[in-house]
């Protein structure tokens, strides 16, 4: 892999972790389905947590780890807030630099989206790949939701 894809990939990779540790977003919702359900593409926008991965990303991405991190689940803040200082500065640093706008975000979604819901739970996965001279890439980002006091918020 040419060293600009594997930094690629290396940063997608880091800004799912990064993302999913540190922010979510929320609305009042309804609970999620109660059976499993697979969305795919654009239709996953339409969710409260759709909409959560979008404006958490885009968040991240102008730098408001602090407002972002307020909607995170409970146990999230707890973990994120047990954190040494430096580690939190560094992380909230990578995810700014890291993460993509929620227009970039939104358009992979409706491209390459795929968001598993059961009960108040959901799972969001996101697969790219990127293909030029030197060859291809692919990055994936994931992320986890939970139902929260009537609010989607990212659990992990």
């Amino acid at each position: 892999m040419h060293v600009h894809h594997h930094r690629r990939a290396l940063r997608f990779a880091v800004c799912a972790r990064v993302a999913v540790a540190v922010v979510a977003m929320g609305s009042a919702v309804a609970p999620l389905s109660a059976a499993p359900t697979t969305l795919k593409g654009a239709a996953i926008l339409d969710t409260p947590c759709g909409k959560t991965a979008v404006k958490q990303m885009g968040m991240l991405h102008n730098g408001d780890v602090a407002g972002a991190n307020k909607l995170t689940t409970a146990e999230t803040q707890k973990r994120w807030a047990s954190m040494p200082a430096k580690d939190r500065d560094m992380m909230a640093d990578m995810a700014k630099s890291m993460s993509p706008s929620s227009e970039a975000y939104a358009a992979a979604i409706r491209t390459s989206g795929v968001m598993v819901m059961d009960g108040n739970n959901a799972h969001l996965k996101v697969t790219q790949t990127t293909k030029d001279a030197n060859g291809s890439s692919t990055s994936t980002t994931e992320q986890s939701f939970a139902m929260e006091g009537g609010q989607c918020l990212v659990s992990r």
